[in-house]
């Protein structure tokens, strides 16, 4: 019961949030897009229930403002870790080994490659490219690159985040 107060409470805030930031761009054309990012900035994702009020807000049919959330790689539908670890994938990184520094940090994590850790701590996410190639293999945390990595070294380094 307790869970379920802190659940409603969580989301009469996100709701909030959507209300505010929609009343922002209200009557403005294409503006689905920016709420969406500027909503996910402040609550770290989009559940269903804010993407519905940000329709209802903005005057969208729910399901337009869901088909650009999930059309969007930018979007997440999920929470997200704390920190999100973001593996590059690109061609350098994938030459460089980036593979094993996914699989290196998964084992450390105890997740599978796009989940999210129990504690809420870390997200592990490959991507197509951090524009960072001639430091490959790369990740990224926060606005924090670390590169020419072996896995034992990304290993360290989410240790070092999770004191």
């Amino acid at each position: 019961m307790e869970n379920t107060v802190a659940q409603d409470t969580k989301m009469a805030e996100f709701l909030k949030v959507a209300d505010q930031v929609a009343a922002e761009y209200a009557g403005r054309r294409g503006s689905v897009i920016p709420v969406l990012q500027k909503v996910q900035d402040q609550i770290g994702y989009l559940p269903p229930e804010v993407m519905q009020r940000i329709g209802e807000r903005l005057g969208v049919p729910p399901a337009q403002i869901f088909g650009v959330a999930s059309f969007y790689a930018q979007f997440r539908l999920e929470p997200v870790g704390k920190y999100v670890v973001k593996v590059c994938h690109g061609t350098a990184c994938h030459v460089q080994g980036a593979g094993a520094i996914t699989d290196a940090l998964c084992d450390e994590l105890g997740v599978a490659d796009g989940e999210t850790t129990e504690d809420g701590k870390f997200t592990v996410e490959s991507v197509a490219c951090l524009g960072c190639c001639s430091l490959a293999p790369v990740i990224m945390i926060e606005d924090n690159t670390y590169g020419r990595l072996t896995p034992d070294e990304a290993r360290k380094i989410v240790r070092e985040y999770g004191d």
